[in-house]
Order: C-alpha cells, then sequence, then structure tokens
C-alpha cells in the first residue's frame, strides 16, 4: 500500500517551467471560499487557465456560503472562476463537486448532476497505478464542527478577520514588488495548538482511510496542504486558496504532486507511482 515519496529531485525547486497548458490526468482543489473577501480567485483563475485535465474533483468549501451571510461579496473575478470550471466541464473534463461545511446547502443535492457537474458526498479515485483513494472533504473529522458548531462559526470569523489583514498586507507588498506570503499559513505552523489539531485531524482521516479499506485518502478543510505516509495510507490535503493557493494534481502515470501557485508557480511534494504502473507507463 502507498508509494515512495520524493523530495529530493523537484522539492521547492522554484518554477514550474509553463508549458501550455499543463496536462494532468486528475486535478483536486479545495477551499477556494468563493465569496469571501479573502480568496485568491486571480491565482487559482490563472491555474486553472494554464492546465487541462481528464477529472476536475472539487473538494468542498468552493463557495462561502456562511461568509456570504454577512453581506454578499462576489466580484468578476469570482464570476471567471465560476466561468473556467463550466468551460472545463462542457470541454469534457469530468467535474465533480463533493461539497464542504461552507457551501453544505449543496448536500441537499448529492448524487444529482448540474450539467456537466456531480454532486457526491464522497467518491473513490483510482490512479493510474491502481492505488484507490476515497475523496471527500474532511469537515466530518473535525470534532468542533460536528459538535460545537458556535465555537466553528466563531473560529471562521475570527480567521476571516485574519485572512483579510493578510490581504491588505500582500497589497502592500505587491507594491514594494515582493511576492505573495501567508501571515495566516506562518501563525498557523507555530502555534502549538493549531499544529496538534492538524497532527490529530491527519491521523484520525488515515485511520478512516485504514477502515475503509483505501490505499490513501484526499481531502481539504483544514488549509494545510500535504501529501505524507501515515501508518502505510497516503494521506493527501489539496490545501486552499486563501492561504497557501495549492492544488494536488495527477500525472499520466499516477505520480502525485503538491503544486503552489501564485506569482511562481512551485512543488512542494512528489509522491512516485508504484514501480509496476512507473515501468509501464516508460515502455
Amino acid at each position: 500500500m502507498g508509494a515512495a515519496f520524493g523530495h529530493g529531485v523537484r522539492f521547492g525547486s522554484g518554477n514550474v517551467e509553463r508549458l501550455h497548458p499543463l496536462k494532468y490526468r486528475s486535478i483536486w482543489i479545495s477551499d477556494v471560499h468563493l465569496g469571501f473577501r479573502g480568496c485568491q480567485a486571480d491565482f487559482l483563475l490563472d491555474f486553472l487557465q494554464a492546465t487541462e485535465c481528464k477529472q476536475l474533483y472539487l473538494v468542498g468549501d468552493i463557495i462561502d456560503v456562511w461568509a456570504m451571510k454577512n453581506g454578499v461579496f462576489w466580484p468578476q473575478s469570482h464570476n471567471n472562476v465560476v466561468r473556467a470550471i463550466l468551460d472545463k466541464a462542457r470541454g469534457g473534463t469530468e467535474v465533480i463537486y463533493v461539497p464542504g461545511n461552507h457551501d453544505e446547502i449543496l448536500r441537499a443535492h448529492i448524487g444529482s448532476d448540474f450539467g456537466n457537474v456531480a454532486v457526491r458526498d464522497e467518491i473513490v479515485h483510482t490512479t493510474a497505478d491502481g492505488r484507490r483513494f476515497l475523496i471527500l472533504h474532511g469537515d466530518k473529522f473535525d470534532h468542533v464542527v460536528q459538535h460545537r458548531r458556535w465555537l466553528a462559526v466563531l473560529g471562521a470569523h475570527l480567521y476571516d478577520m485574519l485572512l483579510s489583514f493578510n490581504h491588505r498586507l500582500n497589497w502592500v507588498r505587491k507594491r514594494l514588488g515582493l511576492g505573495y506570503w501567508s501571515l495566516a499559513a506562518y501563525l498557523k505552523h507555530r502555534v502549538k495548538d493549531a499544529v496538534n489539531y492538524i497532527g490529530d485531524f491527519e491521523q484520525t482521516v488515515a485511520d478512516e482511510a485504514k477502515a475503509r479499506g483505501v490505499d490513501g485518502m484526499i481531502c481539504g478543510h483544514i488549509h494545510h496542504a500535504e501529501i505524507r505516509d501515515i501508518d502505510g495510507v497516503t494521506y493527501c490535503n489539496c490545501g486552499d486558496w486563501v492561504e497557501s493557493c495549492t492544488a494536488l494534481v495527477e500525472h499520466h502515470d499516477g505520480t502525485m504532486e503538491l503544486m503552489r501557485w501564485t506569482e511562481e508557480q512551485e512543488v512542494l511534494t512528489v509522491e512516485w507511482p508504484l514501480p509496476a504502473a512507473a515501468m509501464a507507463s516508460a515502455s
């Protein structure tokens, strides 16, 4: 179960060569939060326009209904992202929308297809090298969301305030010729309780994958992009488009990559395919 992880050749290797379009077998994005002022829609639009894939998985919190309860914010850039996704669906890409807690209103339509977009509660994806990954948003593994909803909503408001400040900070950085930087992600990696929360969440997800008999799990929810092995299970979190601006992609041989896409494009983590699949792809 699982594949070897490669953190040497292309880990943190800087710019990805911009071939147009970049062609992948599958792409996963989550936690876009359209309708929220902190959404990095321009970066996401650039990513969508620069890539092609057979399957595009929207792994929850694509639309932030919670944020829009305090007033509708929907600029043209957010419309452009929706249009880019629908264009992919009309162009033959299989688009699967797995709702999260911020767009849970769509869970009333689980099992429905809207045009070429399928709405599913969860789904199993089989990679080119034969591994089976369970895909879901991940909020069901968050005890705060499940059992203390008021605290989750309060935390979301405080988080929104932090991201709004981060947006202003990056406006200043851009004027100074500096690249995108996430204050929220910086603090999350340095606050002990946040680190423990992430670790507990990841272990719970991995335990669920084992119980389901799949090779791995792909989720979002906690805004912490990651690919790593946990007790023989491949845990993948595709991150978000308010802090890290990351996506998970699968190459045609089953290689999985976690990418950051801002002013520059960077491969963060590479997980190589199973040996048999890699040899078959090379032959």
